[in-house]
């Protein structure tokens, strides 16, 4: 999933378990959030201001004033923040959060928070499951914050049991789920089988025809249609992308003909088809059984057609609702729109190489959508980003 677009403050108090606060704080910028945070002085024992600015990108504050004098606002703070993640939460700030004692910047920042709470209990054994903590613990849950309980496992003090604070990507994958479960589930009930990745079509054992693709755009676009709620069919060529969602059935595939077989083992069962892959157009005549030897200074491979996997599934289509992708150098939009009339598309996505940050291994992409009878254009934006705008005129078009 992305986290792009939301805006996570984390506060992070004096435990040892302030460590893993660097990693927690990568996957989310990593994500695309936007993350500020906030410490206790204590915790400044356990991590530098210079270590986790550096990852945020942003200033960390411990105090209400700056060394030149200006107020930190804790308000401002507070009312900008989607989400508020205190990590680790000791049973001393714990205590000052659910009675309300407000002598440091994070209590106050906490105190005037209007959004969702997550408390990430570390400290060790017997201060866990201690009678205090448990009852604060319980009050915490009563004030409506979400416990993103302590593991098991060996402590700082050498005891082995409940105290550890959850891992990083545990907490990543719940705050994944939360903002998951406020979207709506537009796509429920659909079935989108989605082509991402270049194809590889072998010369020889070692060798192979293929071309940049990464596979991002069509893995984001596999992410985006199960945070609406559809089943999803990912059908991808080799690609260094990964997936871990439940909605998700990935497929790897290797050439064109093995991705034009997995895609007819589920088309007609689809409501919608999005052919982002970047499949091959030829492939060798002949593949050598052994690898070819450096022998002579010119070497002649004869290439074949490859199956024209988007046309098929246009010239095949009954109820499905199909997306082509068309990635050109040169007229553009008069290509697109042949693409479109000539492979039976519905609508087609297209990207210019002569866009700055378009196109193949780039994070972004800058796209123009076709209709038969519409055209819209948006600007460079991530492929995340972009995977909801596709969507979206998929889901627009859908209710037509």
């Amino acid at each position: 999933m992305s986290f792009s677009g939301k805006k996570i403050l984390i506060a992070i108090s004096g435990g040892i378990a302030a460590y893993k606060i660097h990693f927690l704080i990568r996957d989310f910028v990593k994500k695309g959030a936007e993350v500020q945070v906030i410490m206790t002085p204590d915790a400044e024992h356990f991590v530098t201001k210079l270590s986790i600015s550096t990852l945020s990108k942003k200033p960390v504050y411990t105090e209400f004033y700056g060394d030149n004098g200006t107020w930190n606002s804790h308000v401002e703070m507070a009312l900008w923040a989607d989400v508020m993640v205190v990590a680790p939460c000791t049973s001393n700030t714990l205590s000052k959060m659910v009675h309300g004692m407000c002598d440091n910047l994070v209590i106050a920042t906490y105190m005037s928070a209007k959004c969702p709470v997550f408390i990430v209990p570390a400290m060790d054994l017997d201060m866990y499951v201690h009678p205090s903590t448990k009852k604060n613990l319980e009050l915490a849950e009563s004030f409506g914050h979400s416990i993103i309980p302590a593991e098991s496992g060996e402590l700082a003090s050498g005891l082995v049991g409940q105290g550890r604070m959850s891992e990083p990507e545990t907490i990543t994958r719940i705050i994944e789920d939360f903002f998951n479960s406020n979207i709506e589930k537009t796509l429920d009930g659909k079935t989108v089988l989605i082509t991402a990745g270049p194809t590889y079509e072998a010369i020889d054992p070692v060798r192979f025809i293929g071309n940049h693709s990464s596979g991002k755009m069509g893995f984001s676009l596999a992410e985006e249609a199960s945070k609406r709620g559809a089943k999803v069919i990912l059908i991808s060529g080799p690609s260094s992308q990964f997936i871990n969602d439940k909605n998700v059935t990935l497929y790897k595939v290797t050439s064109a003909k093995e991705m034009l077989a997995k895609v007819f083992e589920f088309y007609d069962k689809i409501d919608i088809g999005i052919a982002s892959a970047a499949v091959a157009d030829y492939a060798p005549k002949e593949v050598a059984k052994e690898k070819i030897k450096k022998n002579d200074d010119n070497l002649t491979i004869e290439l074949v057609k490859n199956p024209d996997i988007l046309k098929t599934m246009g010239e095949k289509k009954t109820h499905q609702f199909l997306v082509g992708f068309a990635l050109e150098t040169q007229n553009e939009e008069e290509n697109a729109k042949g693409k479109l009339d000539k492979k039976n598309l519905d609508m087609i996505v297209l990207n210019s190489l002569r866009d700055e940050g378009a196109g193949f291994k780039n994070d972004t992409n800058k796209i123009k959508i076709f209709t038969k009878t519409e055209k819209k254009e948006f600007t460079l934006k991530s492929k995340d980003d972009v995977a909801k705008d596709i969507l979206d005129f998929v889901e627009s078009q859908l209710l037509k």
